[in-house]
C-alpha cells in the first residue's frame, strides 16, 4: 500500500521534458505578435497625447532671453582656455528676498551690469516650499545662486573668462544681495584653467592686471583665496605710475586673540573668546604688484630684522641711505639709532608714501622716539628723494659721475628695501644688476656696509641656486663677488616676519673688519644697544624684536644656504670639508690610561733642583697612524677663545703692574695661541690640551701634521662661503695627520699652518 501511495504521488507531481528549441521559438513569435499589435492600436504622430497629472505641481519658471552672443565682439582674451572664479556665501539676509524670484533676478541682472559683463540670457526656478536658484548666461560665461530664506544664506558663484577683474563685483555683490541687518559674507577668487603666462606681466605696463591673474601671488593665496576668513575688507586697490598697491584687512578663522585683544577687551580665564577669533583685531596687509610687503602684525619684526644686524655691524653709522622702503619702516628703525646724522631715502613712487602715510601710519610712526618728529618722513635728519634709485646712485657714484663724491657725501650704510629679485618686478630688477651694486659701493666709505632684504629662504630640497626661483638670487649673489670692493658677505633669515617663509637677508662689507661685529656676542650685542639706541617718551624699550641674543641666531646661516651653495658647479672647494669623515681614525690623548694611550709624551729638561724646567716636549705615536686621521679632537676643540680687546686688557693688567699669573698667561696665549682664519674677527685660539706639546718646525715639508680643511687653491677665502662661515670654528681648530706617521715617530706641526688662508 505504501509503495502504491507513493507511486501515485509521484505520477501526481511528474515534469515533463519540452524541447528547448520548441520553447525558444514560441517566446519570440508572442513577443513579435504584442510588438505588432502595440504599434497598430498605439497612438500616432498626428494623434494628441493625454496628459498624464503630475502627483505634485511643477515649480514655476522665468526663462528670459536677453542678448544674443554674436551681437558682440569679445576681447581675444576670451578665447583663452582660463578664467576666475568668484565664490560669495552670504548669511544674514531677510527671508522674503530671499524667496523673491522677482527681486532676486534683478539683483543679480544689476550685478552683471556693474561689473561690466554681459547677460545673454537667465533662468529661475521658484522652489517648493521655499527658495529659489537661478542662473544666467553670460557672455564671459556664467553666474549662478542658490537661497535658503528660512536660515537666511546665498550661495552664489560668478565664472568669467577674460582678464577683467572680479574682485570689485565682491561689494557690488554685498550691496544688492545683502539685505538685512547682520550680514555676514565669505568669499573667494580662485583662478581656473590653463592661462598664458607670458601675457601676464608686461614691462611697459600694458597690463595693469597682471597681479591679479597670477594665482602664485602673494596676494592671491593669502588675501582672495581663502574662503573661510571672518573678516576680508579690501582698504586699498590702485595703480599709481609705477606699480599695483593693494591693502587689505584679514582676520582668519582659527586665529586667536593677541595680548594687545585680551587687554583691549578684558578677556578673563575660561572666556571662550581665547580660543575664537570673534574679538581678534585685523591684521593689515601691504602687496606690490602682488607681493607681501609687510603686514601690521609683524612690521617691527620684519624690519628690526633687515635694519639692525648690519647696522650694528658697522663701528659708528653716521650717513644711511635707503632704496626703496615707501612705507618708511625701514627709516623709523635707522632713526633709532643716536649715531644717525643724515638719512637719504630714495623712492620712486611719491603716490606710494602718500598711500601708506595714510592707510598704514603706524609704519612711519616716529612720535614715541625722543628727539624725533612725530612722523620719520618729517624728521628733520630725513632727506626723501624721488626718483629711481638706480639713476640717482650712477649719477653720483657711477663711472659717469661728474665729480668725485666728498667724505661728506658717502654712507656708512645703504640698506635695498626693495622687491626682491626673484619677483622679477619691473621696477625692481635693474637695482640688482652689477652697474647699479657697483654704484652703491662707491656711495660707501671704505669700511661702509650694504644690506640687502633677498626674499624667501631657500630648502634643502631647492635644486642648484642658478637654476630655477632662485636664479635671480644667484646671479645677485655673483654680481657681489666679482666686485673688487666687496670683502664679506653673510646671510641670515628670520622666520617670525609676518611671510608663509622665513625671510632671508644679507649684509655686504666692504671690510672684512665688519666679521668682528657681525660675529659679536651677545652681551656686546646688548651693551651696543643700550648705548646706541634712543628713548622713548613711553619708557618702552624702542626695539621690541631685535636683542643681542636675536643676533646670535643670526650668526650661523641654516643649512640651506651651505647645501645650496655647495650644488654649484663646480663644486666649491670647502663643499668637501662640511662634516668630519667616518672612514678616518680619531687619535685621542687619554690621560687617565696610558696604556691604551696612542701617544707618548716626552720631555726635555734643563738645571738641577728648584731651576730645573721644561725646554722643550715631544709627542710620539705608540701606533701606526694613517694619513688624514684627526688628531686629538677633543683637546683642540677644547681650545679658549679670546677676543684681541680681551688680550689687550690683560696686557695692559701687566702695564699697570699686574700678578704674574697673567703675565704668565699672556705669554702662554702668545706661544700656543693663534688667530682665527676668519678674517676680520679679531678672535684668538689658544690650544690647551695635550695637542700644545706636539713641537712645530719651520719647514712645512717636515711636518706631518697639519689643518683639517687645506689652504684654498685660490690663494684666499671666497668673498661668500656659507662653509667657511658656519664652520669657522671647526676649521680655526681641528687637525689631522698629512701622511703616514709609523709607530714610534715625533708628531711635528708646521710652525705658520694656521697662518694660511
Amino acid at each position: 500500500m505504501v509503495a502504491e501511495a507513493n507511486h501515485r504521488h509521484h505520477d501526481d507531481t511528474a515534469r515533463y521534458a519540452v524541447d528547448i528549441r520548441v520553447f525558444v521559438s514560441v517566446i519570440v513569435i508572442a513577443m513579435a505578435i504584442s510588438f505588432g499589435i502595440g504599434v497598430g492600436l498605439g497612438p500616432t504622430a498626428t494623434a494628441p497625447i493625454a496628459a498624464v497629472p503630475a502627483a505634485t505641481p511643477l515649480p514655476p519658471v522665468t526663462s528670459v532671453q536677453v542678448a544674443e552672443a554674436n551681437d558682440f565682439d569679445p576681447d581675444e582674451d576670451l578665447h583663452e582656455p582660463a578664467g576666475q572664479h568668484l565664490l560669495v556665501d552670504i548669511k544674514g539676509i531677510e527671508g522674503d528676498f530671499l524667496d523673491s524670484e522677482e527681486r532676486l533676478a534683478k539683483a543679480m541682472v544689476d550685478t552683471v551690469s556693474a561689473a561690466g559683463l554681459t547677460m545673454l540670457s537667465y533662468h529661475c526656478h521658484k522652489l517648493i516650499p521655499k527658495g529659489v536658484s537661478c542662473v544666467g548666461v553670460l557672455l564671459e560665461s556664467h553666474i549662478s545662486f542658490h537661497t535658503w530664506p528660512d536660515e537666511g544664506v546665498i550661495t552664489l558663484d560668478l565664472f568669467t573668462c577674460g582678464s577683467k577683474p572680479l574682485i570689485p563685483v565682491v561689494s557690488t555683490i554685498k550691496e544688492l544681495f545683502g539685505i538685512g541687518l547682520n550680514i555676514e559674507m565669505q568669499w573667494s577668487h580662485e583662478l581656473r584653467g590653463f592661462r598664458n603666462k607670458n601675457n601676464l606681466k608686461n614691462d611697459d605696463k600694458s597690463n595693469d592686471n597682471y597681479a591679479a591673474l597670477d594665482h602664485n601671488s602673494d596676494l592671491s593665496q593669502m588675501i582672495w583665496s581663502p574662503i573661510d576668513c571672518p573678516l576680508k575688507e579690501q582698504i586699498v586697490s590702485t595703480l599709481t605710475k609705477v606699480q599695483r598697491v593693494d591693502i587689505w584687512d584679514l582676520v582668519g578663522l582659527e586665529e586667536t586673540p593677541s595680548h594687545q585683544d585680551a587687554i583691549k577687551h578684558n578677556l578673563q580665564p575660561g572666556d571662550p573668546r581665547w580660543t575664537t577669533s570673534e574679538i581678534v583685531s585685523p591684521t593689515r596687509y601691504f602687496f606690490l604688484d602682488g607681493v607681501l610687503q609687510s603686514s601690521s602684525g609683524s612690521h617691527h619684526e620684519y624690519h628690526e630684522s633687515l635694519v639692525h644686524p648690519g647696522m650694528f655691524s658697522h663701528a659708528d653709522p653716521k650717513r644711511v641711505a635707503i632704496v626703496g622702503g615707501a612705507e618708511g619702516a625701514t627709516l623709523r628703525e635707522v632713526l633709532k639709532h643716536k649715531t644717525v646724522e643724515k638719512v637719504v631715502m630714495v623712492e620712486i613712487d611719491d603716490e606710494l608714501i602718500e598711500i601708506v602715510k595714510t592707510h598704514l601710519p603706524m609704519m612711519s610712526d616716529c612720535s614715541d622716539l625722543i628727539g624725533r618728529a612725530a612722523n620719520c618722513f618729517d624728521d628733520p635728519l630725513t632727506n626723501l628723494v624721488v626718483e629711481d634709485a638706480k639713476g640717482w646712485f650712477m649719477q653720483r657714484y657711477g663711472p659717469g659721475a661728474l665729480k668725485p663724491a666728498s667724505e661728506e657725501e658717502l654712507f656708512d650704510v645703504v640698506i635695498v628695501d626693495a622687491i626682491e629679485p626673484q619677483t622679477g618686478s619691473p621696477i625692481s630688477k635693474d637695482l640688482y644688476d652689477t652697474e647699479h651694486l657697483e654704484s652703491i659701493l662707491k656711495s660707501l666709505t671704505d669700511d661702509g656696509i650694504m644690506i640687502i632684504q633677498i626674499g624667501r629662504a631657500p630648502t634643502i630640497l631647492d635644486p642648484r641656486p642658478d637654476i630655477g626661483y632662485n636664479a635671480p638670487r644667484e646671479a645677485l649673489f655673483k654680481n657681489l663677488e666679482a666686485l673688487d670692493e666687496v670683502e664679506a658677505m653673510f646671510v641670515y633669515e628670520d622666520p617670525h616676519c609676518g611671510f608663509n617663509e622665513p625671510r632671508a637677508f644679507m649684509v655686504v662689507c666692504k671690510s672684512s673688519a665688519c666679521r668682528r661685529l657681525f660675529y659679536a656676542t651677545s652681551d656686546e650685542i646688548d651693551y651696543e644697544i643700550y648705548a646706541r639706541i634712543l628713548r622713548t617718551h613711553s619708557k618702552a624699550r624702542a626695539l621690541s624684536y631685535f636683542d643681542g641674543v636675536t643676533h646670535l641666531g643670526y650668526q650661523v646661516a641654516p643649512k640651506a644656504w651651505e647645501t645650496l651653495y655647495c650644488r654649484r658647479e663646480p663644486t666649491p672647494f670647502e663643499c668637501s670639508y662640511r662634516h668630519l669623515d667616518f672612514k678616518k681614525r680619531i687619535f685621542e690623548y687619554d690621560f687617565e690610561n696610558e696604556e691604551k694611550n696612542p701617544f707618548e709624551i716626552k720631555a726635555d729638561w734643563e738645571g738641577e733642583g728648584e731651576s730645573k724646567k721644561i725646554t722643550a716636549t715631544h709627542v710620539y705615536a705608540k701606533v701606526d697612524i694613517p694619513a688624514g686621521s684627526y688628531i686629538m679632537p677633543e683637546h683642540l676643540a677644547s681650545s679658549l677663545t679670546l677676543s684681541q680687546k680681551a688680550i689687550d686688557n690683560l696686557r695692559d693688567n701687566i702695564g699697570y703692574g699686574g700678578v704674574a699669573v697673567i703675565e704668565d698667561f699672556v705669554a702662554f696665549v702668545d706661544e700656543f695661541g693663534h688667530e682665527s682664519m676668519a678674517e676680520g674677527t679679531n678672535r684668538t685660539l689658544v690650544e690647551v690640551g695635550a695637542s700644545y706639546l706636539i713641537r712645530t718646525v719651520k719647514n712645512k715639508d717636515d711636518a706631518n701634521i697639519g689643518r683639517w680643511i687645506p689652504a684654498h687653491p685660490d690663494g684666499r677665502r671666497p668673498k661668500y662661503s656659507p662653509v667657511y662661515e658656519r664652520h669657522r670654528l671647526s676649521f680655526d681648530v681641528f687637525a689631522v695627520a698629512t701622511k703616514d706617521i709609523p709607530k714610534g715617530t715625533e708628531l711635528l706641526k708646521y710652525e705658520y699652518m694656521w697662518d694660511e688662508p
